[in-house]
């Protein structure tokens, strides 16, 4: 072969090398739209931008290198913490997890941005009727008290003479 069939052989394969490597960077990353739609979230949230761009790319990086898994079940888990619940108090805490069910209504307010989650169930219980009402008591007399009457205040003790203080003894 001749030098310039060797060069057009080098410089087709220096292209074609560029073109794979151009096509390469082109295509998605695994995790980029993820990673895109986490930096439009940021700054329009109560989290520092600088923090949340930084999650971003950490969260990104992670995913590259598989380290992210599927969300977790969340209300799996809930019901696994209500297996820990004694017989009696199961079962509303299954219907607060499930958001309500039988004669139980669930609400659900808040955010964990805003600060939290507050559950709230209301429970209705028919309370049955009394057996039998007890006989009512008679009513109080209205009778006053009997009225204390006044004693008359006593008169004063006369106090004693003092007693004259001894004299003296002359002296001599």
């Amino acid at each position: 072969m001749n030098s310039t069939t060797r060069s057009m052989i080098a410089a087709l394969i220096a292209v074609g090398g560029l073109a794979a490597a151009t096509s390469a960077s082109a295509q998605p990353r695994r995790g980029d739209s993820t990673y895109q739609q986490e930096l439009a979230v940021c700054g329009h949230n109560q989290q520092d931008r600088a923090a949340c761009i930084r999650e971003a790319g950490a969260a990104r990086q992670e995913a590259a290198r598989g380290g992210l898994t599927s969300a977790p079940d969340y209300q799996r888990n809930a019901l696994a913490r209500c297996g820990l619940q004694p017989p009696a108090d199961r079962a509303d805490c299954e219907a607060r997890v499930m958001g309500g069910s039988g004669n139980t209504r669930g609400n659900v307010e808040g955010s964990v941005m805003g600060g939290g989650v507050i559950r709230e169930s209301v429970t209705t219980v028919v309370m049955p009727a009394p057996a039998a009402m007890p006989a009512p008591m008679p009513a109080p007399s209205r009778v006053p008290p009997p009225a204390i009457a006044p004693i008359a205040p006593m008169e004063p003790m006369p106090m004693p003479a003092p007693m004259p203080a001894p004299m003296p003894a002359p002296m001599r």
